[in-house]
């Protein structure tokens, strides 16, 4: 352990809690190396409790952090960086965003300096350590992408990305986990007409849905290859498929993916 090793989370909601976390138990960091802001520090007494650092003073907070974490609203970013700017060292600290809809060049425009930023963007699984995370940088060196991915791998799983598909990467991994829970009250719904009380149907297609999602992780397999192993001919299952295709399943699915990139690409107004 570097115990001159320090990361700064600003705005610490959900996720980052999480990260913090993720980051100390895979031993990567001490909660005494972790600062956590936020303007209401009631709410992070528990973590302050477990030794983490405390603050509502963002400068404070980057003037002794080596990695900054900007995990604010898009709506809050400029105010962020307002308060920050005057403490960034460009060759001495590395910036990571998980803000939707920022672009890394934006962030260097808006401070004025040419300090190394990598945009991060997780899925609200990361408070059970179950994110996909997708990265992405313009200017950060090899060393740095390394250092987030090795950060995000605490709470998941991570890849690296172009930048102009962190778009994408919000529709179908950060917006995605909506989609498919959506899918699961479907069929929990679907479950309750047919016979079963609400929480067995729920219970039942939560676990058939992780079953689903293991085979091809697990598997390395392809979708319609597990699908070919359930439908036979004149079965019931292909009378289901075919029923919920007639109606516009995949369509509907693939055009809520489409809208929500393309809506996560103008979230950020920079001025």
């Amino acid at each position: 352990m570097n115990s001159q090793k320090t990361i700064a989370i600003l705005g610490t909601g959900n996720m980052g809690l999480a990260l913090a976390k993720g980051l100390v138990k895979s031993n990567i960091y001490e909660p005494r190396q972790i600062t956590l802001t936020r303007r209401n520090t009631a709410i992070l007494a528990a973590m302050a409790h477990d030794g983490y650092q405390v603050s509502d003073n963002n400068a404070a907070a980057v003037s002794q952090s080596a990695v900054i974490v900007l995990a604010v609203l898009p709506q809050q970013l400029n105010k962020l960086l307002d308060e920050i700017k005057d403490t960034i060292n460009p060759e001495k600290q590395l910036i990571i965003s998980i803000i939707t809809g920022v672009n890394c060049i934006d962030i260097r425009e808006y401070l004025n300096l040419d300090v190394q930023v990598v945009r991060a963007m997780p899925n609200t699984a990361i408070s059970i350590g179950e994110s996909m995370t997708c990265i992405a940088s313009d200017n950060a060196s090899v060393m740095n992408i390394a250092l987030v991915k090795e950060l995000f791998d605490t709470v998941g799983e991570t890849i690296q990305i172009y930048e102009d598909l962190m778009p994408s990467a919000t529709a179908l991994c950060a917006s995605g986990i909506a989609f498919f829970l959506r899918g699961i009250r479907a069929a929990s719904q679907g479950g309750t007409e047919i016979g079963f009380h609400a929480h067995d149907a729920l219970k039942m297609a939560a676990q058939t849905a992780k079953g689903a999602a293991d085979l091809l992780l697990q598997l390395s397999s392809h979708p319609e290859n597990e699908i070919d192993k359930v439908t036979s001919p004149k079965g019931c299952t292909i009378a289901g498929l075919n029923e919920m295709e007639h109606n516009g399943f995949s369509s509907a699915f693939i055009k809520g993916i489409k809208i929500t990139a393309e809506k996560a690409a103008m979230l950020y107004k920079k001025s």
